[in-house]
């Protein structure tokens, strides 16, 4: 019994803190009452040891609480240890420098898109992202080369579970042209995006393969369409997928 009460309390402990997000950085001891449907005590006294440890900071003004600087060390402990960002982030510098674009770095997590690292542009207008954002496979070209590169019957099982919702006039809705447009991808070694997920941004993305030969990530160039070079498209191409192929070879 103590066992159990102990992995619900950890449990607990992990969805308040994955409450917080970009959008809501403060929440009250309400809030997440409301959010999580957890008793007001439960809450406070999970908050109270969060709070003791530095992973959460509570305002004492506003009665409201943040997640802690402690999780900044150990987010750059985990960057530091990950064999995935260690290794793609110089890369993804070296690319950044090239053009002076935003570069980023993404996986597949709970069948979605997830930026896990990215290097941004000095200009003042720029393709955003940021670490832990998501977005559906079927838009953008880092969710497209990274669904490109899943074995048959992953891609089945996922395509199978999407609806291609439009984000933009530019998202593919239709599942079969969505499925020529993966072959396409799968033959080139490289996907593009002009405005299917965020308008106004264009993107070049390769996937980063590991030695068993599965897709473990993707590189991504991302440029505003103002600013996209149409004479400088093969340079952005062959620097992606270079990137991407060096990255690759030094997981294998």
């Amino acid at each position: 019994m103590a066992k159990e009460d102990s992995m619900q309390t950890i449990s607990r402990a992990i969805h308040i803190l994955k409450s917080f997000s970009r959008e809501e950085k403060e929440l009250s001891l309400a809030d997440l009452h409301r959010k999580l449907g957890l008793s007001k005590a439960s809450l406070q006294r999970i908050l109270n040891t969060l709070v003791l440890y530095g992973i959460v900071d509570k305002n004492e003004e506003r009665k409201t609480y943040r997640l802690g600087i402690e999780l900044y060390f150990l987010g750059h402990l985990v960057e530091k240890n990950s064999n995935i960002l260690s290794i793609a982030n110089p890369h993804m510098k070296d690319l950044n420098k090239l053009f002076d674009e935003t570069v980023s770095l993404s996986i597949i997590h709970q069948n979605q898109r997830k930026c896990i690292g990215y290097v941004a542009s000095n200009h003042e207008l720029m393709a955003l992202t940021y670490i832990g954002q998501y977005s559906p496979l079927y838009a953008g070209a880092s969710a497209k080369a990274l669904m490109a590169y899943l074995s048959d019957q992953e891609l089945n099982e996922i395509l199978d579970g999407l609806t291609l919702e439009p984000i933009t006039k530019e998202t593919i809705t239709d599942k079969e042209k969505l499925k020529k447009e993966i072959q396409t991808i799968r033959e080139q070694g490289f996907a593009i995006s002009n405005s299917e997920r965020v308008v106004g941004s264009f993107s070049i993305s390769s996937p980063i393969i590991d030695r068993f030969n599965k897709v473990i990530a993707a590189i991504t160039l991302m440029i505003p369409t103002v600013r996209v070079d149409e004479s400088k498209m093969e340079t952005y191409i062959k620097h992606v997928k270079e990137t991407a192929s060096i990255i690759s070879q030094k997981l294998s």
